[in-house]
């Protein structure tokens, strides 16, 4: 695996090199597309293997440190450019490398003519670069440079389309609110180190393990939050999850690989890479918790009223980021992976779909203006509706797995109102899924007939929906519930990762036994839930249409709570007017540019007084010479 390992992460890389260098003198769309997709695809075959050679190894044997060279060492401080390859970051690899392969193909025909065609290509690659850096990172500072890598390309990618003012806004909006969460991730690596003596993810949990059952310790509480502010910020959970809608500024490829698949899982993966940290300060899971329910309601009941398609499905993918949240504040590591993996599948099919619906309509995202495409856009349509099921919970594909395993595990370590709140923001999100869906397909074209007429997308762009849409449907099959009586792979596949968190946790608190009748029950109602919300959607917004203005709470939907206005009024203004009034006008101009001023101007005033000494006449310069000469003279003599 050594000899090898490293072309997972530098093929992306040589990718974006190259096609910074010499996407202006390459021509064709074509070459550059499949050359840079096909890297990728290498990448991913090259995980796939390593894959492999990870099950021929012993079950508690499966983790392998590569290193390669030190990076940062003086003193104690020892960091070198390692590597951890375990089931964690192999699950992540195939994810990152599969799907990203997928909606490279995509691009070759959703960016088409576009002037900046491989340039595009060449962010692309350096996302993939970079947040294989961070899945594999074996040191928490290697692990901060991909992570800040996949925010640089966030920012490249969002404001990709720069002519336009609101993609440079959504921009510098991504970057600037994900600076508040890293800035989170960089006191608690610098607690890591003073308490640890190490950034070593490997060291850090087993030193964490070798302190034994010591819970709600200051150290830990502390460092878990920190970390936790970074993973808020990186996956768009409350406060800091305003900045996810907007990002659907950038092209169409860029929210399904940045904004769904991958990126903002990122923080999902940090809080499962430190799992043993979190079960050791059940303070800071505590508030996971309730973060994820919190996002996950807020963030679905927004999206009822939105009428942008993107919009809906950036709103959704908080949602369903918050559902993995939830899975990581009651311990359920691996139920929180399990719907990161379908969510990659689904929501990228989602937002590609909406692409070619939206490259179909000539650039129309508002599903008000849309209606009847199906018998225009077959395969859209029936993919688009595999991934709705899907994201709506609906057996037996891969999302009601996922969820469901969620929802029964929620039941399970936090009672009946915690589950029923997760059950309520379910059920929503088959309702406002249901909205976008029969209000795209369904009914009379709202669209101009005259200007517009839809056709299906090219296969190249297709072909990935089909693929993801078959990953939808059996996708669930790696990790079926244990009432089914068959092998939940996944669990199996990452027991060596989460083994010893599961043994501190139930050290702490055992988790309630629940019969099969009863767990079967619970996952019965939440489908017939889920279904009754598919119904409601359906007789409100097939058959009547309804458009009407909001009113009341549905005004305030509308309008997102209000929460950028208000973060707009409290945050943004203060600063913007301090910074302008005082820091500029006061500070800057009137303190800093007027000492500078000053003394030029006092040297100023000095040299104009010198100056009349320089007449330019002979014997002027001889008098002051000799005078000068006598001072020295009397001087030596009174000394």
């Amino acid at each position: 695996m050594v000899d090898y390992f490293y072309f997972i992460f530098l093929l992306p890389l040589a990718g974006f090199i190259l096609n910074s260098l010499f996407n202006k003198k390459i021509k064709s769309e074509k070459i550059i597309g499949y050359f840079s997709s096909s890297l990728v695809l290498i990448s991913f075959i090259i995980s796939l293997v390593a894959l492999i050679e990870l099950l021929q190894l012993p079950v508690d044997s499966r983790k392998i440190i590569i290193s390669y060279f030190d990076w940062i060492k003086t003193g104690f401080f020892d960091i070198k450019v390692s590597f951890l390859i375990d089931p964690l970051s192999s699950v992540m690899m195939l994810v990152v490398t599969g799907v990203g392969f997928l909606i490279h193909i995509y691009s070759i025909g959703y960016m088409h003519n576009d002037e900046n065609y491989g340039l595009f290509f060449a962010y692309m690659n350096l996302f993939i670069f970079a947040m294989l850096i961070l899945v594999l990172a074996e040191s928490f500072l290697l692990l901060f440079l991909g992570w800040e890598g996949v925010g640089l390309c966030s920012y490249l990618l969002i404001g990709f389309w720069y002519e336009k003012k609101f993609t440079g806004d959504a921009a510098k909006k991504a970057f600037i609110v994900n600076r508040i969460g890293d800035f989170g991730f960089i006191l608690a690596m610098l607690l890591i180190f003073a308490n640890f003596r190490s950034l070593s993810i490997t060291n850090f949990n087993n030193t964490l393990l070798s302190f034994g059952i010591n819970f709600d310790t200051p150290t830990y509480t502390i460092i878990a939050l920190l970390l936790l502010l970074g993973a808020v910020g990186k996956s768009a959970q409350i406060p800091l999850f305003v900045w996810l809608p907007d990002a659907m500024a950038g092209p169409t490829p860029v929210s399904a690989l940045i904004h769904a698949a991958t990126m903002v899982t990122a923080g999902v993966y940090l809080i499962s890479r430190v799992s043993l940290l979190y079960v050791m300060s059940p303070t800071a899971s505590g508030i996971v918790l309730v973060i994820g329910i919190l996002t996950a309601l807020l963030a679905a009941s927004i999206a009822l009223r939105q009428n942008d398609i993107k919009k809906i499905l950036a709103y959704s993918t908080i949602s369903q980021l918050g559902f993995m949240f939830i899975a990581l504040g009651t311990y359920s590591y691996v139920s929180g992976l399990f719907h990161l993996i379908t969510h990659a599948f689904f929501k990228a099919l989602l937002f590609l779909g909406s692409g070619c619906i939206i490259h179909a309509l000539l650039e129309e995202q508002d599903i008000r203006k849309m209606g009847g495409l199906k018998p225009y856009l077959k395969i859209t349509f029936l993919t688009f509706l595999i991934g709705t099921l899907t994201i709506s919970g609906i057996p037996p594909l891969s999302g009601f797995f996922s969820k469901d395993e969620i929802l029964l595990n929620i039941f399970l370590n936090q009672g009946l109102i915690y589950f029923l709140l997760v059950l309520f923001a379910a059920a929503l999100t088959a309702f406002y899924m249901f909205r976008l869906f029969t209000l795209t397909f369904y009914g009379k074209p709202r669209y101009d007939s005259d200007k517009i007429h839809p056709h299906e997308a090219p296969p190249v762009m297709t072909i990935p929906l089909i693929i993801l849409a078959l990953l939808s449907v059996f996708g669930g099959i790696i990790a079926l519930p244990h009432y089914t009586g068959l092998t939940n792979f996944l669990e199996e596949f990452l027991k060596p990762v989460f083994e010893r968190t599961l043994y501190m946790k139930e050290a702490r608190m055992a988790t309630p036994e629940i019969s099969t009748i009863a767990e079967v029950i619970i996952i019965v109602i939440s489908v017939v839930v889920s279904v009754i919300a598919i119904v409601l959607s359906y007789k409100k917004y097939v058959k009547k249409e309804t458009f009407e203005e909001g009113k009341n709470f549905e005004k305030v939907l509308e309008n997102k709570y209000y929460i950028d206005e208000f973060y707009d009024q409290t945050i943004v203004q203060p600063v913007y007017k301090t910074s302008e009034n005082f820091l500029w006008k006061i500070i800057d101009i009137k303190i800093i540019d007027g000492f500078v001023n000053f003394v030029a101007k006092y040297f100023g005033y000095l040299s104009s007084l010198w100056r009349k000494i320089q007449t330019g006449i002979l014997q002027d310069y001889a008098i002051l010479s000799i005078a000068g000469l006598v001072l020295i003279i009397l001087y030596l003599l009174l000394k």
